[in-house]
């Protein structure tokens, strides 16, 4: 992970520098017009996630954020298993108590530092989103093999939650399938505040690709059972780095608002 948020902002930092020279677009005559709405794909150190925002301006250089985020929270101690003596069986997390989904909706603020002097260039912003969240938690069910009385070779299978007492990689035969455990769902209310910085290089005026690179902090009254262990935590403090794209919204060209346009580029 340390690794793909050190390749995004070098990435970033050399589309910068080299970006190239193309048409010259003045801002400032259809900034009232200027929403925006894009969608993000978003990679942490604590999972990923996948999200909606609308940028609404609230002057040339600042524009009030609205987002909602739904991702999964993963624990650093998760590692893919198979059983070493069926390898019939399907891979799984040695230990691990719960599937863990999380959802944010937020609001917050995005301010333009350097904006675009052409279509070839990279306008550069930070921003800041803050709001509540919450954790969606459902156990996980193993399925784990027991030897049959008297018939050394056979064994029957059972769907149980881990049991650190009484499994080991050797008796768990693969995961149950994911409708198990529904009927536990639990929740965990909790906060986030996020804060980033922007690189948005498209070529085309009303099209919107962008890199983010920032850091994030949620916490919650009580530690999020991921992983059978004493290290699971309350506060989640991240890294991220997130793909967005969209479209300026402008209500006196309705055609351009639609999402097939982020496909089409104009010769």
């Amino acid at each position: 992970m340390r690794n793909l948020l050190f390749t995004a902002a070098l990435f970033v930092t050399i589309m910068t520098v080299v970006s190239g020279q193309g048409e010259i677009v003045d801002l400032k005559q259809t900034v009232f017009y200027r929403n925006e709405r894009t969608f993000g794909i978003i990679l942490n150190t604590d999972g990923y996630a996948f999200g909606y925002r609308e940028g609404k301006r609230l002057n040339f250089l600042n524009k009030r954020l609205y987002e909602i985020e739904m991702g999964i929270l993963k624990h650093p101690r998760e590692v893919k298993l198979s059983n070493p003596y069926f390898q019939s069986g399907s891979t799984f997390v040695f230990g691990k108590l719960n599937c863990v989904s999380n959802l944010r909706v937020g609001f917050g603020q995005q301010h333009e530092l350097f904006s675009k002097e052409d279509l070839g260039g990279v306008a550069i912003r930070y921003f800041w989103t803050v709001g509540p969240e919450l954790v969606i938690y459902k156990p996980i069910y193993y399925k784990v093999l027991y030897q049959i009385p008297l018939r050394p070779d056979e064994y029957e299978i059972r769907e149980e939650k881990f049991d650190a007492a009484n499994h080991n990689p050797g008796n768990i035969y693969g995961k149950a399938s994911f409708g198990k455990g529904f009927d536990e769902i639990g929740v965990i209310p909790g906060v986030y505040g996020k804060f980033g910085f922007n690189f948005e290089y498209s070529k085309e005026d009303k099209v919107i690709h962008a890199i983010e690179v920032g850091t994030s902090l949620s916490a919650f009254p009580r530690r999020v059972p991921i992983m059978a262990v004493d290290d699971n935590k309350a506060i989640f403090l991240s890294l991220f780095v997130s793909y967005r794209m969209g479209l300026i919204i402008d209500p006196l060209d309705p055609r351009s608002n639609r999402y097939s346009t982020i496909f089409i580029r104009n010769r």
